[in-house]
């Protein structure tokens, strides 16, 4: 059996019990952490349903999982909620023990039945992330029999499908497998629904902090918990206030007004030289930048010009430029830094080859396509740098810039044309971008495969569905990297996506700032481990 060990408590030294208001401050309170943040991405903090990167980095604030990732070592799944587990010998099931003790916000104590509750609920809601779970075999109408409570501190859960040991606890470990309080949620259930209208903008967790305010492009508050099981969080209060220019966020990180602004440009990173009172700071991050073209147009679906793609990126002129220190070159699915990626880079700029590609498929110059993308840096200056090679090559192209909630819908319903587009690992293990960049077991509209590039990009993926399927069920770890090295290779040779940059995390901090961390997915962010000099 495996047995994880506690983590040693934070320590409390210097809380203060004192409230405090926003957002009339000179300074931030010695007890809260303000960050500067473009939220327009956010949709909903419901953990069954968020896919968006600023909402999961709250979601993992409000919310634990049997399986995390412990800021201490972010390379390494330990147990959350889970004290211990083991895998019946044929591996189909798990029996999970239980942290005794546990409580969630509301006080509940923390069961096995709210683990059942939770995962099925995210199973029979089934919004975007629910395929992720689904992986293991799970659907609307076996999960209940699938997770069940032994005792008040065990779950049994059944594992339907031929995959790895690692990669089920990985699926655990994701966003969607969050534990919510089901007493609390089932009191505010409307028809049936699960919660699911309230969810959206209240909390019913056992983390760190608890959901006090969320106004969708204005603010995000969360409150510490007390009864946290690592202890009361030294900052008692985070505020995230929505920024959406980095000069805004730049300005109020150098008045003291925020204590961090995460989307500074390089040039406003560079320009906090020489103020002692703040800092640029680094982290690992495993974003991908990317093109998809959409399989049902007429002209982008055809393999030369999806090929040509790949040549129209000024990959060195942009990371020079304008995304200079924020993003590096990468070109597969995989994100370096992590276990089985691909460093291969074939492609390069070189507009005669894209040009004699675009002649091959036959494209009528003046040809005219969208570019779908974001309304906020770098991805619009990425978009017109796409647009201005594209010219080149004898495409005209209309750039739709807008905001999350616009956007991702719109990819999710397969109405772009030529996307710019960003993707996060959803958790840490390969198979999590294979899955997304290279699987897709139904690719007609009805199926409504959202959380898959492939479905929204509508590509089929034939024979990589099966690799795909062949790597997360194989044990052994040396046959598993082979299988994704070549999963990686065709889907740059032949397929939607010119992946074409990963992201390197930066963002301002005040200097008398401690302890905030960040990692490779989107939702490995610690508020909780903050504190102020």
């Amino acid at each position: 059996m495996k047995t994880f060990s506690t983590l040693k408590s934070m320590s409390l030294a210097a809380l203060l019990a004192t409230s405090v208001a926003f957002p009339v401050m000179a300074a931030t309170p010695a007890d809260t952490f303000v960050i500067a943040r473009n939220t327009a991405d956010a949709i909903t903090l419901d953990p069954a349903e968020c896919f968006e990167f600023t909402g999961s980095r709250i979601v993992a604030n409000l919310y634990e999982r049997l399986f995390m990732f412990e800021p201490d070592n972010l390379t390494k799944l330990v147990g959350g909620i889970a004290e211990s587990y083991e895998f019946a010998e044929d591996g189909k099931s798990i029996t999970v023990k239980l942290r005794p003790g546990l409580t969630f916000h509301s006080g509940n104590p923390v069961t096995a039945n709210d683990v059942a509750y939770s995962l099925s609920r995210a199973v029979k809601l089934d919004k975007t992330p629910a395929f992720i779970i689904k992986q293991i075999g799970w659907t609307a109408d076996n999960v209940d029999s699938a997770v069940t409570a032994v005792d008040d501190g065990t779950v049994k859960i059944d594992i339907l499908a031929d995959l790895s040991p690692a990669l089920v606890l990985n699926l655990l470990s994701s966003s969607v497998a969050s534990i919510v309080d089901m007493k609390e949620v089932q009191k505010h259930e409307v028809d049936g629904d699960m919660g699911y209208a309230w969810l959206k903008d209240h909390s019913a967790g056992s983390g760190p902090y608890k959901l006090k305010t969320w106004k969708a492009n204005e603010l995000v508050m969360l409150d510490a918990f007390s009864d946290y099981r690592h202890g009361e969080p030294a900052m008692k209060r985070v505020v995230i206030r929505h920024v959406a220019e980095p000069s805004a966020q730049r300005l109020l990180l150098e008045k003291g007004d925020v204590d961090a602004a995460m989307e500074l440009t390089s040039d406003q990173l560079k320009g906090l030289d020489g103020n002692a009172d703040v800092a640029a700071q680094q982290y690992p991050k495993g974003y991908l930048m990317y093109l998809a073209t959409n399989m049902d147009h007429p002209v982008l679906s055809k393999p030369e010009v999806r090929e040509a793609l790949n040549y129209i990126v000024d990959y060195k002129g942009m990371t020079d430029t304008i995304l200079d220190g924020q993003y590096k070159i990468h070109q597969s699915f995989w994100p370096s830094g992590m276990w089985a990626a691909s460093l291969d880079t074939p492609y390069s700029y070189n507009l005669d080859k894209a040009k004699a590609l675009m002649a091959d498929a036959g494209v009528e110059p003046g040809t005219k396509i969208t570019i779908d993308t974001l309304n906020k840096s770098p991805f619009k200056e990425v978009a017109q740098n796409v647009q201005a090679a594209l010219k080149e090559v004898g495409i005209d192209s209309e750039i739709i810039l807008s905001d999350g909630k616009t956007l991702w819908p719109k990819y999710r319903a397969r109405k772009h044309e030529l996307i710019v587009a960003r993707w996060g690992p959803d958790y840490s293990d390969p198979h999590s971008n294979a899955d997304a960049f290279a699987h897709n077991p139904d690719n007609r509209f009805e199926a409504k495969l959202t959380g898959k590039l492939t479905w929204r990009n509508a590509w089929d993926a034939s024979g990589l569905t099966e690799l795909t399927n062949q790597a997360a069920a194989e044990s052994d770890p040396e046959k598993r990297e082979a299988i994704y090295a070549e999963l990686q290779q065709k889907v740059r040779e032949d397929s939607p996506f010119t992946i074409m940059f990963q992201a390197i995390g930066t963002f301002g901090q005040r200097a008398n700032v401690d302890g905030f961390i960040n990692g490779v997915t989107s939702d490995q962010a610690y508020y909780r481990t903050v504190t102020k000099n």
